[in-house]
């Protein structure tokens, strides 16, 4: 196998487990722990060490859930997946462009995709992860992907008495035929609206979709619906410091929530 390829295929019972193991996963929260969800990194390493350095996460005692999206964008996605890979209190969620990454560099055996897979990652802006994952040794190549695969799409987690949901984009149980060739394609690529009809007996949480979209005001700010959804996805992906006068975005940053308080945390932003 060439350096950069990493290939590898999947059995169609290889999927059938995974797909299991994906769609729903589950944990137990007891004793005195603080609980962080983030999401949507997209590969800088400024504004997550800046979170980190705020929130303090305890290796025994915290849990910190990234709703995925970790790269692209940005240089550093991979650097921060490696990081997050090695944290034992850190749990993350499959986002649409970890779903790209892995259409082209490991895609499953038997699954015909209607698109170009390369194509639409690189529209995304995954060439910068792409050339910093081709620089790895092939051993460091397949960590990355059987880290990946192994994501599950949603988790369910209780708080205090709270039950939330973490998605990236969709919880898999509002799967429909909405031209999606999966069930994990639609969980982590579509787009709520501003409103949903479903009725749950939970918080959902998610990231994917900016809260631009949902409110007005710059910088972002994570987007509670007044009821039983909060947007977490504050623009990290946007460009990296704020010039008056010269950005066509809102001001972007990467945001993290705490369950336990609902206390929120952003990254300190670079202006000028």
């Amino acid at each position: 196998m060439t350096k950069g390829s990493c290939a590898e295929s999947v059995t169609s019972e290889e999927r059938n487990m995974q797909g299991q193991e994906q769609s729903q996963y589950k944990w137990n929260l007891k004793g005195e722990t603080m609980v962080y969800v983030m999401s949507d990194i997209h590969g800088n390493i400024r504004r997550f060490h800046s979170i980190m350095d705020q929130i303090h996460l305890q290796p025994d005692d915290d849990t910190l859930y990234i709703l995925g999206d970790v790269i692209d964008r940005h240089p550093d996605g991979i650097q921060i997946l490696q990081e997050i890979m090695s944290m034992p209190n850190a749990q993350m969620l499959l986002g649409n462009h970890e779903y790209m990454m892995l259409n082209v560099v490991a895609p499953m055996d038997g699954i015909k995709l209607y698109y170009s897979p390369r194509k639409r990652w690189y529209d995304n802006h995954g060439q910068v992860t792409h050339r910093s994952f081709n620089k790895l040794s092939e051993e460091k190549r397949r960590e990355i992907v059987r880290y990946l695969r192994s994501l599950p799409l949603n988790i369910d987690i209780e708080v205090k008495g709270i039950k939330y949901k973490l998605v990236h984009a969709s919880p898999v149980e509002f799967y429909q035929d909405f031209s999606f060739d999966s069930e994990a394609e639609f969980a982590v690529w579509y787009r709520l609206p501003d409103r949903i009809e479903e009725k749950t007996d939970y918080v959902l949480i998610h990231g994917h979709t900016p809260t631009t979209y949902y409110q007005d005001g710059s910088p972002l700010r994570i987007w509670h619906d007044g009821t039983n959804r909060i947007d977490i996805d504050c623009g990290s992906g946007f460009e990296d410091g704020f010039v008056k006068g010269k950005t066509y975005y809102p001001e972007g940053r990467l945001a993290c929530l705490r369950l336990d308080d609902m206390a929120e945390f952003y990254s300190e932003e670079i202006r000028t």
